[in-house]
């Protein structure tokens, strides 16, 4: 049996999928999840206080506040973007929900973010934000983390039982599908400094360009760690400060959008980083210089022990 959760995040889903598809109804949302539109309506407002069509106008509504101010649009074209078919229509609608109309609030803005008790967000910039359904702190991460190791070892242990004895004894060649193709020393090092600087950009709602990591110097990403590696801590220093680790985010870019958390987040930059270091650090070694060993934080975890 359906439940009012499941309904209501399979509402989200279809919610980031169709924000600019203005001629999507709410029998369609309700199709998309397989509900008549009676049954939809009770589901989503018994999970998020409100209705679906209500929670879809509200959303809709705080990214086209956050297009006023970090955007030189007209407002008339950011009316049509939140689905209006005429500017007095919005001007109505913004003005009741904000307290003034667009070009007054354009120019003495207050938060984007409207009062709700789904306590679902547009987040910038084209997804939603989504709240965790119970608080979750830094020693749960790192349990998490653990858990998924020892079940990760496991796994790996089941698929090696189906190799012969000459590929399990076979010298490991470099060779993880999809990561850091042809690696070097400088193609490594752009991606752990662009790592940071990706996901600084996201929760900053800002865009980030990758392509160019590849024409950076030593010296580029030297200033580039300077400004993003304090302000990535920042943040992360924030999200488990506020236990929001399980804060969960539909970025809404992305092809088909995709669920994250931040705790999701943190623990995808540690794990790939991980792999990228030793690489890393084999490379210094193999080339002389050998004073960071393999990179191994046990030590340097303890030294404040």
């Amino acid at each position: 049996m359906r439940t009012p959760t499941d309904t209501f995040a399979a509402f989200v889903d279809a919610l980031a999928e169709t924000m600019d598809d203005h001629e999507t109804s709410a029998e369609a949302l309700a199709s998309r999840v397989h509900l008549s539109r009676f049954h939809f309506d009770r589901l989503v407002s018994a999970a998020a206080g409100e209705p679906p069509a209500t929670l879809r106008r509200r959303v809709l509504l705080e990214r086209a506040a956050y297009r006023l101010i970090t955007s030189d649009h007209d407002v008339l074209r950011v009316a049509i973007e939140a689905g209006y078919g005429s500017n007095e229509a919005f001007t109505r609608a913004f003005a009741r929900a904000f307290g003034r109309a667009p070009s007054q609030w354009r120019h003495q803005p207050t938060g984007f973010r409207l009062e709700s008790t789904s306590q679902v967000h547009f987040n910038p910039p084209g997804g939603l934000r989504v709240p965790a359904h119970g608080k979750v702190t830094a020693m749960d991460l790192l349990t998490r983390m653990v858990e998924h190791h020892v079940w990760l070892v496991g796994e790996m242990l089941t698929h090696a039982e189906s190799l012969t004895a000459e590929q399990l004894d076979a010298r490991v060649e470099i060779s993880v599908d999809g990561i850091d193709c042809d690696p070097t020393v400088r193609s490594l090092l752009a991606r752990l400094v662009g790592q940071l600087a990706m996901w600084d950009a996201a929760t900053h709602d800002q865009p980030y360009d990758m392509d160019s990591e590849s024409t950076e110097t030593i010296a580029d990403m030297r200033a580039k760690l300077a400004e993003v590696g304090p302000s990535f801590l920042t943040q992360v220093h924030a999200i488990v400060d506020e236990r929001r680790l399980d804060e969960t985010f539909v970025d809404a870019i992305c092809e088909p959008p995709e669920v994250f958390t931040y705790g999701g987040m943190i623990a995808h930059v540690l794990t790939f980083a991980a792999h990228r270091r030793t690489l890393v650090c084999g490379a210094l070694a193999d080339a002389g210089i050998t004073d960071l060993g393999a990179g191994d934080p046990m030590r340097w975890v303890a030294e404040n022990a």
